[in-house]
């Protein structure tokens, strides 16, 4: 009896433990597997694909202290065979690695030197293979503005302008930059020459003023990008945050010390917006156009690096937009000129847009492209201190012929 009573537990033991195993049958076969992970590197991106057996959704996040982009693929397993650690080593992306995150969701995580506006993660469904989330670092707009870029199909020599002789620097200058905006409007100003009314001005501070026009000048430079938002990349990963803030860095001296007031939209590696990372596009762009309103600016400077994925395209372009004041146009056209003058690059023109932050200053405005980050040549001259310098000259050279 004692026999039979054993047998009949051991066979109800074995049917629950049974119930489990076809349940789990039952569920991966409802699920997507993640059968791959592809990685291809481009001159102007990396693109990493994984394959999965059933069209897919995803979530995605991004990490910090690395940076880490985040995808979890819903409703999928993975399979034993796909390799869990990739090293990439691109410009772009240094690793990828992929694991079962909980019994339903597949994690992908990109380590990453790039901003959010250089990364796009989609999916796709159909084809050969069923399923597949796409993940894309790199240079992935026309350019770094928006605008589109035509290839020069011919080398024009750069533009010349009679030689100016340099202002001697005042005897005094700001002994700091204005870190926030004041709290008191500034004075009214207008075009012409500023009234000398000191009376104890010297006759070379008076001469300075004359030949610069920037005595009493309010100016706000605005360090394209920033924070989480690279810009363009170089071929060698030269990122075009740190390119617009060197020089923006540089022409703050510069202007300052021929007795500008200057406002910078950024100092540091940041976003302007108070949200910071949070701040959506128009967020980000409306905040920079805040400090030229707030501070009654009399000319806004945006500092941007073109690029394009043809590698040829070369340049300094000025851009200004057509309905808003009239004297934009000649902004940007001064200072393309005297940027050329300065660099040595090739002309592309002055040309109007409808650039957020130009289009949304209440003064004269011009968003600049200084040159072509992702030309080898053009990016080894911005990421260099000479050139970084040459490019503040001649912006400070182009501002001081507006006011001239």
């Amino acid at each position: 009896m004692k026999r039979y009573l054993r047998l009949m537990m051991m066979f109800a033991l074995l049917v629950t433990c049974a119930v489990p195993v076809q349940t789990e049958a039952a569920d991966l076969s409802s699920m997507a597997e993640v059968t791959g992970v592809r990685v291809g590197d481009g001159s102007d991106k990396t693109r990493i694909v994984v394959d999965a057996t059933k069209a897919v959704t995803i979530k995605t996040m991004t990490l910090s202290n690395p940076t880490r982009v985040v995808a979890d693929i819903k409703g999928a397993w993975l399979s034993p065979k796909v390799k869990k650690e990739t090293a990439v080593g691109s410009r772009f992306v240094s690793k990828v690695r992929v694991a079962q995150f909980d019994k339903n969701t597949v994690r992908v995580v990109v380590e990453t030197n790039v901003g959010k506006n250089n990364v796009n993660v989609f999916t796709l469904k159909g084809g050969p293979v069923p399923g597949r989330v796409v993940m894309d670092f790199g240079n992935l707009g026309p350019d770094s503005s928006g605008a589109t870029v035509k290839l020069p199909d011919v080398k024009t020599p750069p533009e010349t302008k009679p030689a100016r002789e340099p202002a001697t620097k005042p005897t005094t200058k700001p002994e700091t930059k204005p870190e926030t905006k004041p709290t008191t409007k500034p004075v009214e100003r207008h075009d012409e020459t500023p009234a000398k009314t000191n009376e104890e001005k010297s006759d070379t501070d008076r001469q300075i003023d004359e030949i610069t026009g920037l005595q009493g000048r309010v100016i706000t430079i605005d360090a394209g990008h920033g924070g989480n938002d690279s810009g363009a990349i170089g071929p060698t990963g030269v990122t075009e945050k740190s390119v617009t803030l060197n020089i923006a860095l540089r022409l703050q001296k510069l202007l300052e010390a021929e007795g500008a007031t200057v406002y910078m939209t950024r100092t540091t590696d940041t976003e302007v917006s108070p949200k910071g990372g949070k701040a959506s596009d128009i967020e980000e762009l409306q905040a920079r156009c805040d400090v030229a309103n707030k501070a009654n600016s009399d000319i806004f400077v945006s500092i941007h690096n073109d690029s394009f994925t043809n590698g040829a395209a070369k340049g300094t372009t000025g851009y200004y937009y057509a309905r808003g004041s009239a004297k934009s146009r000649v902004l940007a056209d001064d200072i393309r000129k005297a940027v050329i003058d300065e660099l040595g690059t090739e002309s592309r023109g002055t040309q109007s847009c409808n650039f957020y932050v130009v289009k949304h200053t209440d003064m004269p405005a011009t968003l600049v492209e200084v040159a072509f980050i992702s030309n080898p040549s053009e990016e080894k001259i911005l990421a260099s201190d000479e050139g970084a310098q040459k490019a503040a000259q001649g912006i400070a050279d182009g501002i001081a012929d507006y006011f001239g």
